[in-house]
């Protein structure tokens, strides 16, 4: 099994890195692992700690109509080059957290997807470079108000609602390119989305390297790389579960605001 980074926080409020070891004990690091963290002696047991989202970017650098059926789904042509925008790190939660359905919107859809986490500042990059710039990867949810994006023609208040960026569990650090994520919704065995991660139009190497071309990525930044082909509505009520080979499983609740 691959190393599992976390963010932890423990019962007085403290926040630390580690190491989630096999047996749910964690191994505490003295600096986020990008900055270079070393184990400690410190370990926590499993009932001592809290789960938090694993990494607290500056910023999250999104992109939209990544795999050519999503795009098609959603009505419109490939974008010639990367379509990016922002969402806020307020919009972050945690997994096993609540998404909480926001009353300005009647349409809240899921889009499940991988999340690269970045180790290096990093301007102005090609995408040879970009490469050892990308330190990990993670789970993500780009929680989206499908109505008000319509309605707005930008998106910003439609993906950035607080609870709208469930992240996690965890970061591992090697990753297959062709890892396969889907999303299930609620009990149901099948999945709604399901598609390799390799069917993107525009690979990880050349998001950051795009991105960085536009502006500086910060240490601990996160870029969300696409949905893929069968976003849907949410309910209240409803449990969301992403799940990525090789990392594991994102799931949340969705609750009303």
């Amino acid at each position: 099994m691959a190393q599992r980074y976390v963010r932890v926080q423990n019962q007085e409020g403290i926040i630390y890195y580690g190491l989630l070891q096999i047996s749910l004990d964690v191994q505490v690091l003295d600096a986020p692992p990008w900055l270079q963290g070393q184990p400690t002696d410190l370990n926590l047991e499993p009932d001592s700690y809290q789960i938090l989202a694993p990494c607290s970017p500056s910023k999250i650098v999104a992109v939209g109509k990544n795999y050519a059926d999503h795009a098609a789904e959603m009505g419109t042509d490939v974008p010639s080059e990367p379509l990016i925008f922002i969402k806020p790190p307020t919009s972050i939660i945690a997994s096993e957290t609540e998404i909480k359905y926001p009353r300005q919107s009647q349409r809240v859809d899921y889009e499940g997807e991988l999340a690269l986490v970045i180790g290096d500042r990093t301007i102005d990059c090609t995408p040879e470079e970009a490469h050892s710039k990308i330190w990990g990867y993670t789970i993500a949810n780009d929680v989206t108000a499908r109505d008000l994006q319509k309605r707005d023609g930008q998106w910003t208040r439609a993906k950035g609602f607080d609870t709208f960026c469930p992240l996690g569990p965890w970061i591992v650090r090697e990753l297959n390119p062709g890892a396969r994520l889907q999303t299930f919704l609620n009990e149901d065995a099948n999945p709604v989305q399901s598609a390799c991660i390799d069917q993107m139009v525009f690979p990880p190497d050349f998001l950051v390297s795009y991105i960085s071309q536009v502006m500086t990525l910060q240490p601990g930044d996160v870029v969300l790389t696409g949905t893929p082909l069968g976003v849907g509505q949410l309910h209240v009520g409803d449990r969301v579960r992403v799940e990525i080979e090789g990392i594991g499983r994102l799931e949340n609740t969705v609750t009303k605001r």
